[in-house]
């Protein structure tokens, strides 16, 4: 009796061991069908279902490992299921990588670029925190999916310093990383080749496209989020209609004169009023190399090189900012007359 018992021990242990692997596999064969059983996890498989990620597994972006799937069962049979399953920090910091597997070009422009800052860069940046006092709202752009508030990511909270981060593993972590500007669950067509190549029946913004509101812990799509009316002085700035700078806005806004240039504005204005964000700056890495040969000749009415002019563009202390730099800046004294192409291309061979 004492060997058989020892044997049905035996027996359901070993169950139990090729159970694991068994049910893990089926798991990540079944294309969140297995997950969907669930009922918490239900609306999220539905909202997959019919977004433009709709073809990639569950499993490809999130963890689907033995253990963590233990963990969630064990969770689930002892009651512990929250209102609303959500990814938290570290899980967001962790998708990067997962966006990389497919999105190699994105991921390499967004790496390069200034989005793709650390908490470390930005909470512990000297310059920056003896001139404004660390708050909350820094995280409403620089860390938005992080769940608690400033004092539990930097100290001391004071223009005194030194500043050191409270855990080190946020000192590489992205403040910004790809889910703070993309929705992944959005509802929308996977993007293919297709033949279809009209110009204006082509999409202008995917829909995956939104800010992640901390507060909410949910995405605003971008056709939602308003382009401030931003003035001059007195006079209204003429707005680019492009639905995009929307985004940018939520972070990059005048202050709450809507006065151009104020804040952390950078409305065009001057001879490039009208243009969009994304007309001279690389979606993902914000580069701006190309931006003036993408829409001038090399010569400018004046007959010069308009790469090589006083402004920002060319030297980042000139006193004339390229976003709002206008003819007049440089003509006090009025502007002159267009020259002839002929006399503009003499001027610049000698």
């Amino acid at each position: 009796m004492k060997r058989l018992r020892y044997a049905i021990a035996g027996a359901a242990v070993a169950f139990a061991l090729a159970a694991v692997p068994a049910v893990n596999f089926y798991y990540q064969a079944s294309w969140g069908q297995g997950c969907a059983r669930c009922h918490e996890i239900r609306e999220n498989f539905e909202s997959w279902r019919n977004a433009s990620h709709r073809k990639v597994n569950c499993v490809s972006c999130h963890e689907s490992s033995v253990r963590a799937n233990l963990r969630r069962v064990s969770l689930h049979w002892r009651g512990v299921i929250p209102e609303r399953l959500l990814l938290s920090s570290e899980d967001v910091s962790l998708m990067v990588a997962k966006c990389q597997t497919c999105h190699q070009q994105e991921y390499a422009q967004w790496r390069s670029g200034p989005h793709s800052t650390t908490y470390a860069r930005i909470f512990t940046d000297p310059e920056h925190n003896r001139k404004r006092q660390l708050m909350d709202d820094c995280l409403r752009c620089h860390g938005m999916h992080f769940e608690g508030p400033i004092q539990e990511v930097v100290e001391p909270l004071n223009t005194a310093g030194p500043w050191r981060l409270k855990d080190p593993k946020f000192v590489n972590r992205p403040a910004i990383p790809c889910l703070a500007c993309h929705a992944i669950h959005r509802e929308g067509a996977p993007m293919s080749k297709g033949s279809e190549r009209v110009g204006a029946k082509q999409e202008l913004v995917r829909p995956s496209l939104g800010l992640f509101d901390r507060r909410s812990r949910e995405h605003m799509s971008v056709k939602w989020l308003p382009i401030p009316s931003v003035m001059d002085g007195a006079r209204p700035v003429k707005m680019s209609p492009d639905r995009r700078q929307g985004l940018c806005y939520q972070c990059h806004a005048p202050l709450a004169s809507a006065q151009l240039g104020s804040g952390d504005d950078r409305t065009p204005a001057g001879v490039h009023e009208g243009l969009s964000c994304l007309a001279c700056h690389q979606k993902h890495g914000q580069w701006t190399r190309p931006s003036c040969a993408e829409c001038h000749p090399r010569l400018s009415n004046c007959g010069l090189d308009v790469e090589k002019m006083d402004t920002t563009f060319s030297n980042p202390k000139s006193k004339h900012n390229i976003h709002w730099v206008k003819c007049a800046d440089c003509h006090p004294k009025g502007v002159p007359p267009k020259r002839p192409a002929r006399f503009a291309a003499l001027a610049t061979s000698n």
